[in-house]
């Protein structure tokens, strides 16, 4: 699944640094691999302990983890929205993402300039926030003048639906709200799906700290904190100056002693990456035997068959059923053999909702 976060900010806030952590993050997790599709795109693999433990399980002769795309977008400046600073082709950088993670400047050194002068998270949040939300009200006033008439005058239930939500929609915005405030059911969702609204995205605010400030934040952050309240997004904090020195450090226990030291049982890159996963809503399912040991990324909520898909289509055209075992139950009894003696083998089929860790067997004929 291609789908990408887009990393956003203002300039000099630490985006680059914390790409270019992201780029090396296959120091942070052993194995792991890192990629480059282009100069500002990285395939970066999903750390995860549980791919690791069915592994050691069962010996396969490769591991495959799951990956997520992240994409470095150049620094935003005020009156993007209007073109500012190559403002429209960072904008369209950003709709062509699934999620945001938005980072903000959370510390203070005399070394680095800030774009307005001062460090405040709260205000530079804003400037981006007002920026998105503008090119939003652009495109929802362009879209209601397009419905309108046929909206009032016709017997189209579907374009007098959509004109109800953009009415929402241009309130909100009005107001300096994001469009994901906006609540919508299944059906109004649907009528304006082709929107691809900015600030309809799901955001991931990542408080850039300096090192004292990694584990318990700061006054920066406690304002952030305050500020994303109701607005459905969350928030991490990371000392991406810091992140970089533990990449440069040359074994992983290294990196694991100067972790501890600073009282953090896992690196920010690894949360912000496994964060980021979440936020597209994605969730894992594995294959494990003697040849491979495989995690496989879908979307959740996803029935047996369409996981299958993912797979090979041949799996979901000709889908039977699925043998499902749970997690913990393979982790405890050491095997597939075990589980299927004990009875720990769920046989499911077409309407069963795969669960996150869930191992799979799909039976098909085709």
């Amino acid at each position: 699944m291609a789908l990408q976060c887009g990393i956003v900010g203002l300039p000099n806030v630490g985006k680059s640094t914390l790409f270019n952590c992201l780029s090396n993050a296959k120091a942070q997790s052993a194995n792991f691999p890192f990629c480059t599709i282009e100069p500002n795109v990285g395939v970066i693999t999903v750390p995860d302990e549980r791919l690791i433990r069915l592994a050691e399980i069962d010996k396969p002769k490769r591991v495959v983890p799951t990956t997520i795309e992240i994409v470095d977008i150049a620094g935003l400046v005020k009156g993007a929205s209007q073109g500012e600073g190559l403002g429209n082709k960072f904008l369209a950088n950003i709709r062509n993402t699934n999620a945001i993670i938005h980072v903000l400047r959370c510390f203070d050194d005399d070394n680095i300039t800030h774009v307005d002068g001062s460090v405040d998270p709260v205000r530079d949040k804003g400037v981006i926030d007002t920026e998105l939300q503008l090119k939003d009200l652009e495109t929802v006033e362009n879209r209601l003048g397009k419905v309108q008439k046929q909206a009032q005058t016709g017997g189209d239930k579907n374009a007098k639906r959509q004109y109800e939500v953009l009415l929402r929609y241009k309130a909100a915005l009005e107001q300096g709200l994001s469009a994901r405030t906006v609540e919508l059911d299944k059906e109004e969702r649907k009528s304006v799906w082709d929107l691809n609204l900015l600030t309809d995205k799901p955001v991931l605010y990542v408080c850039n700290v300096d090192e004292k400030s990694a584990v318990t934040g700061n006054a920066y952050t406690e304002a952030v904190a305050r500020a994303i309240e109701g607005e459905g997004a969350e928030m991490l904090i990371i000392a991406a100056a810091t992140e970089a020195d533990i990449a440069e450090l040359g074994t992983y226990e290294e990196r694991q002693m100067f972790l501890e030291d600073m009282g953090l049982e896992e690196s920010g890159v690894n949360r912000l990456i496994k964060s980021a996963y979440k936020l597209l809503n994605l969730e894992t399912f594995f294959t494990t035997g003697p040849d491979e040991t495989r995690a496989w990324t879908y979307n959740k909520g996803m029935k047996a068959p369409q996981t299958a898909g993912i797979i090979h289509t041949d799996f979901e055209k000709g889908f039977i059923r699925a043998e499902v075992i749970k997690y913990d139950d393979y982790v405890t009894l050491g095997s597939e053999k075990a589980c299927r003696d004990l009875g720990k083998i769920g046989i499911e089929g077409k309407d069963y909702v795969v669960q996150d860790g869930d191992i799979m067997h799909f039976l098909f004929n085709v």
